[in-house]
């Protein structure tokens, strides 16, 4: 796990992701709670990003939708569209235009930056009225006064997963603090104890399911198998665009999006050749020898319920995570 440890560190030092320094201060003097945007302002970034993200995906090309995406979303599009270009230089052979309709937009109110959103979204990737029917829900940032609007993160979830937000008279919802004391995790903590969560089971109180315990079953099925060993590692993922954002809940939980880094290491047998799929070889620096080295970013949305952790029944549920690979090494 040590030679993990440098492998992991190595990369997160060259791969290349948006960061931009944007914790939640106020500045210039901006001390006013306001709200974030008005519905206008946020059905025009939705409407931007859904155009941008339409050229991207046809070209191929991350550097036409860069501008409207940023922290774990960023990353994810950026790489993936980084990818598909290698592979797929005269574009998206089956490129299907993104529609995002039935827009219903959250809006907090706020002091200083960011500021920033959630859009609840019916796509034309599921089937409506089904047990596919899902939404895509996003959240947009605007770090400064001179930034534009962009998307941070994307959940795709079930209709009935969509928590009702606590809002005031004015119909804006209440944003969490990164270091609220009322809830069982402050959201600050939360990329970190995911994390630690992943790497040992410890802290315990993540509620069971896909997100939590099923994928850890999932990675200890993966650790030993004939000619091949696969280590992982799991590191919060938790400054400037990759910062947690939360909204209070009708029923006083938090709803809390954040992000986490995973590393994912192989090492072969002698003997036994590592296989590296396309998307993965046109991330790749170095050499496949007989290991490889997988780095991705995994944005999670959690409900957080309220109280000081170590009460019973305190659990913090995962109910929806978006995952995608970075950067890869080989050695």
């Amino acid at each position: 796990m040590r030679r993990l440890g440098r492998a992991a560190t190595g990369l997160a030092a060259t791969a290349v992701l948006s960061l931009t320094a944007s914790a939640c201060v106020t500045v210039h003097g901006e001390l006013e709670v306001v709200p974030s945007a008005t519905k206008d302002e946020a059905a025009k970034a939705l409407s931007a990003f859904t155009e941008a993200y339409n050229k991207a995906d046809k070209a191929y090309d991350p550097a036409l939708d860069a501008a409207h995406v940023t922290g774990a979303l960023g990353a994810i599009n950026q790489a993936g569209l980084k990818a598909r270009q290698v592979n797929f230089p005269d574009g998206n052979p089956n490129h299907v235009p993104l529609e995002l309709t039935d827009a219903k937009f959250t809006i907090p109110k706020k002091a200083g930056w960011p500021r920033w959103f959630v859009a609840d979204t019916d796509s034309n990737r599921d089937q409506d009225d089904t047990a596919a029917d899902n939404r895509w829900v996003l959240v947009f940032v605007r770090a400064g006064a001179d930034e534009g609007w962009k998307a941070a993160y994307l959940t795709i979830m079930l209709p009935r997963q969509i928590p009702a937000f606590k809002t005031d008279k004015d119909g804006y919802a209440e944003p969490v603090a990164p270091d609220s004391a009322a809830l069982a995790v402050a959201p600050r903590n939360l990329s970190e104890e995911y994390a630690s969560y992943m790497q040992d089971g410890k802290p315990d109180h993540f509620k069971p399911g896909p997100h939590t315990s099923a994928w850890r079953e999932e990675r200890k099925k993966t650790t030993n198998v004939p000619g091949l060993s696969t280590q992982y590692l799991d590191q919060p993922l938790d400054t400037g665009n990759f910062g947690p954002l939360g909204l209070m809940t009708r029923d006083g939980n938090a709803f809390v999006f954040f992000s986490v880094r995973n590393f994912e290491r192989q090492t072969a047998a002698k003997g036994v050749q590592l296989k590296v799929v396309p998307d993965v070889k046109a991330l790749l620096t170095g050499t496949v020898k007989d290991t490889i080295t997988k780095e991705r970013v995994s944005s999670q949305a959690v409900l957080v319920p309220p109280g000081n952790g170590a009460e019973p029944g305190q659990a913090v549920e995962v109910v929806g995570r978006l995952t995608g690979l970075t950067a890869a090494k080989g050695s």
